[in-house]
């Protein structure tokens, strides 16, 4: 016999404005493919490794096998996908789980996009290909212990030291830190102020990086403490178009519309499990499904859920037309990491005390959703930055 609930946390149809139309069948099979993955591959068991703090290392690895490896890279052996494919996949990896997605966005989207946007064509023949297999696996390091929305502010320092630069300082929250071969270091060249691009080769003299614990969000992907001592790197890593601190956010731009879609996946998780729920669970002899109250929660998720749907319709659109701008991004996260926060709140509440239950898979959405509020640009950081376009008046340096 089925044990009751089993089905919470699989997908249901919330395609309430025929969004689905929209799309082509290249898109549409890319997210199918990570759909069929997720239901039949990561829910059964992403529970246990959230709940251990493990890497689940088979699921990443299934990641290239997928065809998503590389996200909108052309060539090297990269995804090559559209914005609005890029896009999908990441909704849907993060309905399944946030860790998986944030493993494959600081591998992809920041490491190997730092490669793309800013690395000579030699350096990308070099590193990219053997990413794209994950062969070698990449971290972005560019947030510090003193300076994570102020990042521009970083003070790790490179000096040349003849056909070598020498790197010095701290870093933290660097995803994939601990386990990466290939570590973008964002530090400031002490001869001229700039902020410049590194690829740190793992293992390396002066590299030590150890893992953050007691983390809440996140729990199945590591992020690390790093110190950097006397670092050596060749001037051949030097990443050749990363000039200034600009270079580096222009990565950072690139990518931060998708954190709107991983918003969108972790609250259709949501969603799909409090309605699944509200079907099953009986009190006073009747479905939950069947009170008033139960059902207007339910369709205000909906309505919210839908409301996401459309930002990342039009951001993906724009980003195709190549008309997406940083602060159009910003509001786009801005907008759907605090609407899933709402939706994953209420379906927690629906699920009473189930719903602090990994097996129910609320409670890990409800968790994660929180690092991506914070991660690329905390809410209050994405408000002043339109703020500032809207008003022409910054609040802050």
């Amino acid at each position: 016999m089925e044990p009751q609930y089993a089905h919470l946390g699989e997908a249901l149809g919330t395609d309430f404005f025929s969004v689905r139309e929209q799309f082509t069948d290249e898109q549409w099979e890319r997210f199918a493919a990570v759909r069929k993955f997720v239901d039949a591959e990561v829910l059964p068991e992403i529970g246990g490794y959230w709940e251990r703090g493990e890497l689940p290392w088979h699921l990443f690895r299934r990641l290239p096998e997928l065809g998503i490896v590389g996200e909108t890279i052309t060539g090297y052996g990269a995804a090559a996908m559209s914005p609005l494919a890029c896009g999908l996949v990441h909704m849907e990896l993060h309905r399944g789980d946030g860790s998986l997605g944030t493993f494959l966005g600081v591998h992809a989207g920041l490491a190997m996009q730092s490669i793309a946007m800013c690395g000579s064509e030699e350096q990308k023949q070099r590193w990219l290909p053997s990413m794209s297999t994950m062969q070698r696996l990449g971290a972005f390091a560019l947030t510090e212990p003193e300076h994570g929305s102020d990042s521009v502010a970083l003070e790790t320092t490179a000096r040349r030291d003849g056909d070598h630069w020498v790197l010095d300082g701290r870093k933290r929250w660097i995803g994939n830190g601990t386990i990466a071969d290939l570590v973008v270091v964002w530090a400031r060249d002490v001869a001229d102020g700039e902020v410049k691009g590194f690829v740190v080769e793992t293992p390396a003299e002066g590299y030590a990086a150890t893992v953050i614990g007691g983390k809440v969000s996140v729990r199945a992907v590591w992020q690390a403490d790093i110190t950097l001592t006397g670092v050596r790197v060749p001037d051949e890593n030097r990443l050749t178009g990363a000039r200034t601190f600009a270079d580096c956010a222009a990565v950072l731009a690139s990518t931060r519309g998708l954190c709107a879609w991983m918003a969108l996946g972790h609250a259709t998780a949501g969603y799909d499990a409090a309605l699944r729920y509200a079907k099953e669970r009986t009190q006073f002899g009747k479905p939950l499904a069947a009170f008033q109250i139960v059902q207007e929660r339910l369709v205000q998720m909906l309505a919210d859920l839908i409301g996401m749907q459309l930002y990342c319709m039009q951001i993906g659109r724009l980003a195709e037309a190549g008309r997406l701008s940083p602060t159009i991004a910003g509001l786009a996260k801005m907008n759907n990491t605090r609407t899933a926060r709402r939706i994953l709140g209420t379906a927690r509440d629906l699920l009473g005390g189930n719903g602090i239950l990994l097996e129910h898979h609320v409670a890990r959405h409800w968790a994660d959703i929180e690092a991506i509020h914070t991660f690329e640009g905390t809410e209050t950081i994405q408000t002043l930055i339109v703020g500032k376009e809207i008003t022409g008046i910054g609040a802050f340096s």
